[in-house]
């Protein structure tokens, strides 16, 4: 029996990722109610947008003394952003909590691979909420639905 069929028995949705010229892996999500373009990295420890992504998101922002680092960059002035929703095809999650710093670099360095712009970084705290599985051969992300209780 095929994965898919497996976790969707067991409560997972089935995200479609698409690997782009740069071998990274794309995914749509939405966040407060607008959707967005996002890597997904395993090696990130928290997930992030630009600071373009404020406005387009409506995020409430805070000032941090927290450096990123990654893809190149280091030391990096970032913001944090709390309570914020986040919907990947039917998992959702309410409060999830997003740095927010410049990926201008990463933009760039999309672009010059003809592949545009993304609106951020869904990292490890996703993937752990979720109890994700990845299929790297079928293309799939797999995240096990959350249970609310009022």
């Amino acid at each position: 029996m095929r994965l898919k069929y497996i976790l969707k028995r067991k409560g997972y949705t089935s995200i479609k990722l698409r690997t782009m010229a740069t071998k990274h892996l794309e995914l749509k999500a939405t966040i407060n109610g607008i959707k967005g373009r996002f890597i997904l990295d395993t090696g990130a420890s928290s997930s992030c947008v630009g600071f373009e992504g404020i406005e387009k998101f409506k995020l409430k922002v805070q000032d941090t003394d927290t450096k990123a680092a990654g893809a190149g960059a280091v030391d990096m002035e970032t913001k944090i952003s709390h309570k914020n929703s986040i919907k990947i095809k039917d998992w959702k999650y309410k409060a999830i909590t997003l740095v927010v710093f410049d990926l201008g670099h990463v933009n760039t360095a999309l672009e010059q691979q003809s592949e545009g712009h993304i609106d951020g970084i869904l990292g490890a705290d996703i993937l752990e909420k979720g109890n994700a599985v990845i299929d790297y051969k079928k293309k799939r992300l797999h995240l096990k639905k959350l249970v609310y209780k009022y």
